[in-house]
């Protein structure tokens, strides 16, 4: 059997033992279980995403699964990113969540129903990448929102601000839901099909209005999901409020499958677009980079500067996605793949940087019960490890060398500079499909 479908038939039966065994399992016993169920989620997913970015592919249907359409996965190159990258940051946090759930007792994130649901916000993270139909991603997707504002309210008995975090999260994350949906409906309608390669397949035969109509909807609600304005006003909120691990899953996996989304949509299925579409990308990804730096360099609170700084990030993805599709409509595929490429290498290093900065702030958390920078001072004596840590998780985040986010911002600047002085051939190209 090819690693790709052991994978993640490996993942969904351990996120399924996790959330039984989050159920059922003594207090004593019950985090170190569910963190290793969690942690074997990471581990198959993540080796079914390294095989497909080591040219492996898959694709199957199961007719059975879902009433009337079935459900259908495919999994390519891109794909593979993205299921790597969520199942390196799943491992990496289920260990942490471990020790941060070992000291809070059987409420918050050490509760049942929050170990219950902890291991199936990670599998869930691991199958949207894997979908292949409309209605099978509008499910994962769903579940992913859903599994994750059960665990950003885990705290709301001690804290009455989370409820009010999750109220918006829940607002906002389904109003995302709606755009995709009348967004994805409407592709399926016009392609007469909902599996990715009906609509590859009917895309032809669309009208570029309806075609613009689908675009705007889909990238709306993606980068929602990325936390860009303007419907970023969930992200400051939630991911403060939420337990620290959960932070970190939802900062460096989750946002990320909102650039999936639209890469994945825009270059793949809708296989590019006008000039415009990606000048109303770069715009929001433009226009979210400078709000969120902004936002970060006045707040006081530890997770809300780090939330602020996901949205910087994630706007800095964006442009580089926005600049690839500009240069890919002037002609210029090799700008156009080097600001493709730039972009996804920064979700890559922005999963690494923030899952490290989102733990380390737990951890001072737990230390001193505090979030408020102004407050805060002396903890290099006092936790020097957590301090080296941070460094480094910090030194990634501002772009400076040594740091894991220089070569990213590097390149994507540098596509752009070049994409300045390059005069654009008139004729219409996309960068190919993923294999």
């Amino acid at each position: 059997m090819s690693l790709i479908p052991a994978g993640l038939a490996t993942a969904t039966a351990l996120g399924v033992e996790g959330a039984a065994a989050g159920m059922v399992l003594p207090q004593r016993v019950r985090c170190w279980v569910v963190g290793a169920l969690t942690a074997g989620v990471g581990v198959a997913g993540g080796t079914a995403g390294m095989a497909a970015l080591g040219g492996s592919g898959w694709s199957a249907a199961v007719s059975g699964l879902l009433p009337l359409v079935g459900a259908h996965f495919a999994v390519d190159a891109l794909s593979g990113l993205f299921m790597a990258v969520a199942g390196a940051v799943v491992v990496a946090v289920a260990v942490y969540a471990v020790g941060y759930v070992a000291g809070h007792g059987s409420y918050g994130l050490g509760s049942r129903g929050a170990q219950a649901v902890l291991p199936l916000f990670a599998l869930s993270l691991l199958l949207v990448p894997a979908t292949a139909s409309v209605s099978t991603f509008l499910l994962l997707w769903e579940l992913m929102a859903l599994t994750s504002l059960l665990l950003v309210l885990a705290g709301h008995r001690a804290r009455p601000a989370v409820r009010e975090a999750a109220l918006w999260y829940a607002v906002m994350t389904h109003l995302g839901l709606v755009l995709l949906l009348v967004g994805l409906m409407v592709y399926a309608a016009q392609a007469g099909g909902e599996t990715f390669a009906a609509l590859r397949a009917g895309t032809a035969g669309i009208s570029p209005t309806v075609r613009g109509l689908v675009f705007v909807l889909t990238a709306v609600a993606f980068t929602s999901k990325a936390g860009l304005v303007p419907l970023h006003a969930w992200l400051p909120r939630a991911h403060p409020e939420a337990p620290s691990p959960v932070s970190a899953l939802m900062s460096a996996a989750m946002v990320n499958l909102g650039i999936y989304g639209l890469v994945r949509v825009g270059f793949d299925l809708l296989g590019g677009g006008p000039a415009w579409w990606w000048l109303l990308v770069m715009a929001m990804g433009g226009l979210s980079a400078v709000y969120g730096i902004l936002q970060a360099a006045m707040a006081s609170d530890l997770k809300r500067l780090l939330a602020y700084s996901t949205s910087e990030n994630m706007g800095l993805v964006v442009l580089g996605v926005g600049a690839a599709g500009l240069f890919a409509h002037a002609g210029n595929t090799a700008l156009s793949g080097l600001a493709l490429a730039a972009g996804l290498l920064h979700v890559v290093n922005h999963a690494a940087f923030k899952a490290l900065l989102f733990t380390g702030a737990g951890s001072v958390l737990r230390a001193t019960g505090e979030r408020n920078l102004d407050r805060l001072g002396g903890l290099r004596a006092r936790m020097p490890v957590t301090a080296g840590l941070f460094t480094v998780g910090a030194l990634g985040a501002v772009a400076l060398p040594p740091g894991n986010g220089f070569i990213s911002e590097w390149l994507l600047l540098q596509s752009m500079i070049h994409g300045l002085a390059v005069p654009g051939a008139r004729r219409s190209c996309c960068p190919s499909r993923w294999q």
